[in-house]
C-alpha cells in the first residue's frame, strides 16, 4: 500500500464532506440528521475501499458498519427522545473519529504527495469538525439543562457553526458551552483543530510533489 495512490478518491470524500456541511445549514430537524448520516456512510465506504486489512476483516467491517448506520438513521427518521438522539450522536462521532484514523493512516503511507493527499488530509480535518460536532450533540442531548450559556437552542445548524469557529479557533464568543462536559470538549475541538494542521496539513503542504523515504513496513 505504500506510496500507492492511485485508488484513492479523496476528492470525491472531501466533496462528501462539504456536502454534509451544506445540508446541515440548509435542512433541519431529523431531515439534516438523516441526510448528514448518509452522506458520512458514503464518505467512509470510499475510505475503506482503498485501505488494505487482513482476511475478511474489511468485508465484516463496512457491513457491520453499513448495519450500524442503518439502524441509527431508521432510530433518527422515528419520532424518538432524547436518549435515542444522543446514541445516534455517540455512534456518528464514532463512525466520524474511524474515519479520520483511516484516512490519516493511509495518507501518511503516500510516498509522494500529492493533490490526493492534500484532499485527504483536509478531508481528515473535516472529519474532525464533524466529529466534535456530534460529540456536543450527544453531551446537549443527554443534559438536562440549556447547552449554551446564552440559550441558543443546540440545534445540527448552531452546533455545526460552533464546533468549527471553536476548531479552527476563531472564537467569536458568541456561543459558549454552560455545562462543564461542554468547555471540556470545547477545549479538545481548539486543541485538535490546531494540532492537526500545524503537524500532518503544513508538514504534507510543504514537501507536496516530493518523493519521501517512509520507514519500512
Amino acid at each position: 500500500m505504500t506510496g500507492s495512490v492511485s485508488r484513492d478518491r479523496y476528492g470525491m470524500v472531501f466533496t462528501l464532506l462539504l456536502a454534509s456541511f451544506l445540508a446541515a445549514t440548509v435542512l433541519s430537524g431529523r431531515g439534516s440528521r438523516i441526510v448528514t448520516l448518509l452522506l458520512y456512510a458514503g464518505a467512509l465506504v470510499l475510505v475503506l475501499r482503498p485501505a488494505t486489512l487482513p482476511g475478511r476483516s474489511a468485508r465484516y467491517l463496512r457491513w457491520g458498519l453499513l448495519a450500524g448506520s442503518v439502524l441509527v438513521i431508521a432510530l433518527v427518521a422515528a419520532p424518538t427522545g432524547r436518549l435515542v438522539e444522543g446514541l445516534a450522536g455517540l455512534w456518528a462521532a464514532g463512525l466520524l473519529l474511524f474515519t479520520v484514523f483511516v484516512v490519516v493512516s493511509r495518507v501518511v503511507r503516500h510516498r509522494v504527495v500529492t493533490m490526493q493527499t492534500i484532499l485527504g488530509a483536509l478531508s481528515a480535518y473535516l472529519l474532525l469538525g464533524f466529529f466534535f460536532a456530534a460529540m456536543f450533540t450527544a453531551v446537549a442531548k443527554f443534559g438536562t439543562g440549556q447547552f449554551f450559556t446564552s440559550g441558543e437552542p443546540a440545534d445540527t445548524d448552531s452546533i455545526q457553526y460552533f464546533a468549527f469557529i471553536t476548531l479552527t479557533t476563531t472564537g467569536y464568543g458568541d456561543l459558549t458551552p454552560a455545562s462543564q462536559p461542554g468547555r471540556s470538549l470545547a477545549v479538545l475541538d481548539a486543541l485538535f483543530g490546531q494540532i492537526f494542521l500545524v503537524t500532518l496539513v503544513a508538514r504534507l503542504v510543504s514537501v507536496f510533489g516530493i518523493e519521501r523515504r517512509l520507514p519500512e513496513e
